[in-house]
């Protein structure tokens, strides 16, 4: 029994924060899955490097251009993202079917550049969800304020959503709130919920790197040991906040009619400080109903020396200590959550007009040898 089926049997899925053509036609994906892998996500920085660092899509690229030679290149992103999306979800299917559709999910994501446009977000789930057409499809969209209505008309519409770049708890809830508002309207229109899965993506590591910056600018020694501590202190709050919502009486009304809780996920597990533990975010928050997706060092740093233990709901006085005296040395939550949730869209925005200028280059390369 591998670790990764340890973390299952405590309750936490663990997910692989990767996705490239070779992983899934050279069997690494399937090997993972044997390895107890339950899920895949995917977002525009790592569809960029898949396709931008590799000549792995070319012959799909040639074969667009060759049918239209003015194909937009972000109808060629959609088409590869798609086709890499599809098989990952044939291979997780069995996963999907093992676990009665609590896992095996594969995660795509709406483009960035659309995440403060509700309207615009909407219509691109449901072609995303329509083209793709796999059960085990989630749809990512971010969590922001535009997002937020986005979600809740998806889950109405009964698709399975993956509420992406939330960092504080308060935002949480607003995503929570949305997913429970969806169904709920679902249930009334008399239409099934017990089949629309979703999960609450909170970011992590990035708080730790953002709060440690301003730490450290202070130059104060006594500050300190508040480093690396951030980022775990607010997730097991967020964890909190999960309980609180769904162990409540509105959620239990839409349980008896199948519903499912919406998970929280840890997204940004990976250890961006070398000063720092491989699985600092993987081993102080393990805990029942929650998926930890991580990049390949960590999970196969957790498959190595993981010590799987329930953790996230240990020492809530010393996490409390730890956002209290961040205030107390004048770093201002609200505008972290705030800045990481700006830098995230406009990182993934970056990503993605990246690779659409690769893939404008590389369509034009292609169109003028077939001319």
């Amino acid at each position: 029994m591998t670790n990764i089926n340890k973390l299952e049997q405590l309750g936490q899925s663990i997910w692989y924060d990767n996705i490239s053509r070779p992983m899934i036609t050279k069997g690494e994906l399937q090997a993972h899955v044997n390895e107890g892998l339950l899920g895949v996500t995917s977002n525009p920085t790592i569809f960029d490097k898949a396709i931008s660092g590799s000549a792995d899509y070319d012959d799909q690229i040639r074969e667009l251009v060759e049918s239209n030679a003015n194909i937009d290149a972000a109808e060629i992103i959609q088409s590869l993202m798609a086709k890499d999306i599809q098989m990952a979800c044939d291979v997780l299917k069995p996963v999907y079917d093992r676990t009665s559709a609590r896992d095996g999910y594969v995660s795509v994501e709406v483009t960035p550049n659309k995440a403060r446009d509700t309207q615009a977000t909407i219509e691109e789930v449901r072609l995303l969800w329509n083209r793709i057409s796999k059960k085990n499809l989630m749809v990512k969209i971010p969590a922001t304020k535009e997002g937020l209505p986005a979600v809740e008309q998806a889950i109405s519409e009964g698709m399975n959503i993956n509420v992406t770049l939330i960092f504080s708890v308060e935002r949480y809830r607003e995503v929570a709130n949305a997913y429970i508002s969806g169904l709920e309207r679902r249930a009334k229109a008399g239409q099934p919920i017990a089949h629309v899965a979703s999960v609450a993506s909170v970011f992590v590591s990035r708080i730790d790197t953002l709060v440690d910056e301003l730490l450290a600018k202070k130059n104060d020694a006594s500050v300190k040991g508040l480093m690396g501590k951030a980022a775990v202190a607010n997730t097991k709050f967020v964890y909190q906040a999960f309980k609180e919502i769904f162990y409540t009486p509105r959620f239990e009304a839409l349980k008896s009619k199948g519903a499912t809780v919406q998970r929280p996920l840890w997204g940004s597990t990976g250890t961006k400080n070398p000063a720092y533990s491989d699985l600092l975010y993987v081993e102080t928050l393990i805990a029942p109903h929650t998926v930890n997706t991580v990049p390949p060092a960590t999970y196969t740093a957790i498959l190595d020396h993981g010590k799987p233990t329930l953790t996230a709901e240990k020492d809530l006085d010393g996490a409390k200590k730890v956002l209290s005296d961040l205030a107390v040395a004048g770093i201002d939550m609200k505008w972290v959550m705030k800045k990481l949730e700006d830098d995230g869209v406009a990182s993934f925005e970056k990503s993605f007009d990246g690779l659409y200028k690769n893939l404008l280059d590389k369509r034009d390369a292609f169109a003028s040898v077939e001319v």
